[in-house]
C-alpha cells in the first residue's frame, strides 16, 4: 500500500486569523464552504476547532463514496488536522499570513492507497479529483472571508 497525497493552496484576501476562524467554525461556516460532493454534514461534538467531531459523506466520483467521521485537533497555531475514524485519511489545513491582509491556505490529505492496478489508478487520478474538490472549498472560503 502506497501513501497517496493531494495538496492544494490558495492566497485569500483576508487576514490569517479571519480565514482560520472560518475554517475552524464547523458549527456554522464550514458547511457553507463544502461543494456538492459533500452530503450528510453533521457536527456531533464541539463545533469550533479542537475537540470537534464532524461527519460527512464525500462522493469523490460517481462510484466512490467515503463515509467520514473526523476528529479535529489544532496541534499548532494556524493548523487544523482532521483524522478520519473510518480510514487512514488525514487532512491538514494550514493558514499563514501572506502579506498585509492576506493569508495562504494549504490543504493536504494523505491516506494509504490500494495496491495493484487499482492502487495505480488511485495514485494517478485521486489527487487530481480531490484537488478539484479542494479548489472549490478554497474558492468558497475566499468568497466567505473576503466579504468581511
Amino acid at each position: 500500500m502506497a501513501q497517496v497525497e493531494a495538496t492544494t493552496e490558495r492566497v485569500v484576501a483576508a487576514d490569517a486569523e479571519t480565514v482560520f476562524d472560518a475554517l475552524a467554525d464547523y458549527a456554522n461556516t464550514r458547511a457553507k464552504l463544502l461543494p456538492e460532493q459533500f452530503s450528510e454534514y453533521e457536527v456531533r461534538e464541539g463545533g469550533d476547532g479542537e475537540g470537534t467531531l464532524v461527519h460527512w459523506r464525500l462522493q469523490a466520483t460517481s462510484k466512490r463514496v467515503r463515509d467520514c467521521l473526523l476528529d479535529v485537533t489544532e496541534p499548532t497555531d494556524g493548523r487544523l488536522v482532521e483524522k478520519d475514524r473510518n480510514s487512514s485519511m488525514v487532512t491538514t489545513w494550514t493558514v499563514t499570513p501572506a502579506g498585509e491582509g492576506r493569508a495562504r491556505v494549504v490543504v493536504s490529505t494523505v491516506w494509504n492507497g490500494a495496491g495493484g492496478i487499482g492502487g495505480f489508478f488511485e495514485r494517478t487520478f485521486a489527487p487530481k479529483g480531490l484537488g478539484r474538490v479542494y479548489d472549490a472549498i478554497l474558492a468558497n472560503l475566499a468568497a466567505e472571508t473576503e466579504k468581511k
